[in-house]
C-alpha cells in the first residue's frame, strides 16, 4: 500500500517537473521570437522599401525613353549594385562589435563604433566616386551601347549623392539593430518610399523634368530617412549609446578597418554572385528569352532575398548580444529558432513556385516563350528560395560571431573555385544553357551552406563568448565627459 502511495506520488512530481519544463521552454521560445522578430520584421519591410525606391525610381524613368531606361538600369545593375555590396559590407563590421558591445553593457562604445564606421564607409564611398564619375568610359570599356553609356553619365553624376547616403543609412541602421530599436527605420522607410511615389509622379509625369526630376526624387529618397535617424539617434532616442561626438573615434581605428574589410569582402562575395549568373547567361544561345526568363526569377528571388536580410539581420543582433552577455546557450537557442523559423518559410515558398510554375510569370510578361521558359527554371527558382532560407541566416550568425575573415575563404572557394566553373561546364560544354549555369551555381551555394552548418554546429560556443568579451575589452575605451577626459 505505502509502496503505491509512493510510486503514485513519484509519477505525479515527475509529471509536474515535466510540466514546468514544458512551460519554462514555451515561455522561452515565445520571449526568443519576440526578440527575433522586434529585429527581423523592420529589417524586412525597410530593405523592402529600399528595394521599392529604386523599381518606383526605375519605372517612371522608364516612361521618360527607352533609352533612359536602358541607361539607368546599367548604373543601378553594374556600377551601384557594386558600390551598394561594397559599402552593406564595410558596415557589416559595425553588426559585430555594436552586437556584441551591447550584449556587455559597454553601452557607451556603441555611439564610438558607430562614428568610427562613418569615417571607414565615407573614405570608402569616397574611393568609390571616380566610378561614377569615369561611367561612360567604363560602360563603353565593359561592352556597352555607346549612345546609352553617354546618356549613362548624367545618371551616374546624380547617383554620388546616394552612395553617401548608403554610408548614413547602413551605420545607422546596424547601430540601431543591435539595441532591437530599429522600428524608427521602419516608420521613416514608410514614409519615405510614400513621398517617392508622390515626388516622381510630380516632377517627371506633371513637371516634365526628365531625369533631373526622377534623380532628385531619389536621392530625397534615401537622404530624408537619414536625416530622421541622424535626429533620433543625436537627440534622444539613444540617450545610452550615444553620448555626443568624440575623439575616440579616431583611436584604434586600424582594427576596425580590418574588420570592416573583411565584413566587406565577405557580403560582396554573395552580393556579386547573382550579377555573374546574369552575365554568364547573356551569352548563351537564344539569349533574349533566357535573360529575359531568368530576370523574371532573379526579381522574385529578390523580393524573397529582403525577408532572408531580415533574417540575416535578426541573427547577427541575437547571436553578437548573447556572446556579448556572455550566455553561451542562449546564442545556440538564438541559432536554431531562427534557423528553423527561416526554413519553415522557406519550405512554404519552396512549395508555392513549384506548384504555381510558369502561371506566375504571367504577372510579369506576355510572351508565352518567356512564361514556358520561367517554367522550366521554376524548380531552380524553388530551390533557391529554399537555400536563401538557411544560408543568410547563417552569415548572420558569421557576422553577429565575427567570423568575416573565415567566411571570405568559404565564399570564395565555393561561389567562385567550384560553383562558377561547374555552371560554365554545364551551361556551356554540356549545353544545358541557363539551367546548367544556374545548377552550377546552386551547387556552390549549397556547399557554402554545408560548411557553415558544419562550422556553426561544431563551434565551440563558450569558447566564442570568450572571444567576443575579449574583443570587446580590448576596444574598450572609457567614456568622455564634457571637458574629454576620461571617466569610468
Amino acid at each position: 500500500m505505502e509502496g503505491d502511495i509512493s510510486e503514485k506520488l513519484l509519477r505525479t512530481a515527475e509529471a509536474e517537473n515535466r510540466g514546468i519544463e514544458e512551460e519554462n521552454f514555451r515561455s522561452k521560445l515565445w520571449t526568443e521570437n519576440k526578440k527575433m522578430w522586434v529585429v527581423a520584421a523592420p529589417a524586412m519591410f525597410t530593405r523592402f522599401s529600399t528595394f521599392g525606391i529604386n523599381v518606383i525610381s526605375q519605372a517612371f524613368v522608364g516612361h521618360i525613353g527607352a533609352t533612359e531606361l536602358a541607361a539607368y538600369a546599367l548604373v543601378f545593375t553594374l556600377l551601384t549594385r557594386f558600390a551598394n555590396g561594397l559599402l552593406l559590407g564595410v558596415a557589416s563590421g559595425l553588426e559585430t562589435l555594436c552586437g556584441q558591445a551591447y550584449g556587455a553593457k559597454q553601452y557607451h562604445m556603441l555611439g564610438v563604433y558607430l562614428q568610427r564606421s562613418w569615417i571607414v564607409l565615407i573614405a570608402t564611398a569616397t574611393v568609390l566616386v571616380p566610378v561614377y564619375i569615369f561611367a561612360t568610359p567604363i560602360l563603353k570599356a565593359l561592352g556597352q551601347d555607346e549612345q546609352i553609356a553617354e546618356v549613362a553619365r548624367p545618371i551616374a553624376l546624380w547617383f554620388i549623392p546616394v552612395i553617401y547616403a548608403l554610408t548614413i543609412s547602413f551605420s545607422c541602421q546596424m547601430f540601431l539593430q543591435a539595441q532591437s530599436k530599429n522600428m524608427i527605420i521602419t516608420y521613416l522607410a514608410a514614409v519615405s518610399l510614400s513621398l517617392h511615389i508622390f515626388l516622381s509622379w510630380l516632377l517627371t509625369v506633371k513637371y516634365q523634368f526628365g531625369i533631373t526630376g526622377a534623380m532628385v526624387s531619389t536621392i530625397l529618397a534615401y537622404w530624408l530617412p537619414n536625416f530622421g535617424q541622424l535626429m533620433f539617434v543625436i537627440s534622444g532616442g539613444c540617450s545610452e549609446t550615444w553620448k555626443g561626438f568624440t575623439t575616440l573615434a579616431f583611436k584604434d581605428l586600424w582594427p576596425v578597418v580590418k574588420l570592416s574589410l573583411s565584413s566587406g569582402a565577405m557580403i560582396c562575395l554573395e552580393l556579386w554572385y547573382n550579377c555573374i549568373l546574369i552575365l554568364l547567361t547573356g551569352n548563351l544561345k537564344n539569349a533574349e528569352v533566357e535573360v529575359d526568363a531568368l530576370s523574371i526569377c532573379l526579381n522574385i528571388n529578390g523580393w524573397e532575398m529582403m525577408i532572408s536580410l531580415g533574417f540575416l539581420a535578426a541573427a547577427s543582433v541575437r547571436v553578437s548580444n548573447e556572446l556579448g552577455r556572455g550566455d553561451s546557450k542562449a546564442a545556440k537557442f538564438s541559432i536554431v529558432n531562427i534557423v528553423l523559423t527561416s526554413l519553415a518559410l522557406g519550405l512554404v515558398l519552396f512549395t508555392f513556385f513549384l506548384f504555381f510554375r510558369e502561371r506566375l510569370a504571367y504577372i510579369f510578361t506576355k510572351d508565352h516563350r518567356v512564361a514556358e521558359e520561367v517554367g522550366h527554371l521554376s524548380p531552380l527558382l524553388a530551390f533557391s528560395l529554399l537555400m536563401n532560407s538557411v544560408q543568410p541566416v547563417l552569415s548572420g550568425v558569421a557576422i553577429g560571431a565575427g567570423w568575416q575573415s573565415v567566411v571570405v575563404y568559404v565564399n570564395l572557394a565555393s561561389y567562385y573555385l567550384i560553383g562558377i566553373p561547374i555552371g560554365v561546364l554545364l551551361g556551356y560544354v554540356i549545353k544545358l544553357q541557363v539551367e546548367g549555369v544556374w545548377i552550377g551555381m546552386l551547387i556552390g551555394t549549397l556547399i557554402q551552406t554545408i560548411i557553415l552548418v558544419i562550422i556553426t554546429y561544431r563551434t565551440d560556443w563558450d569558447k566564442q563568448v570568450s572571444l567576443a568579451r575579449r574583443r570587446v575589452n580590448k576596444w574598450f575605451v572609457e567614456a568622455e565627459d564634457n571637458n574629454g577626459s576620461g571617466v569610468a
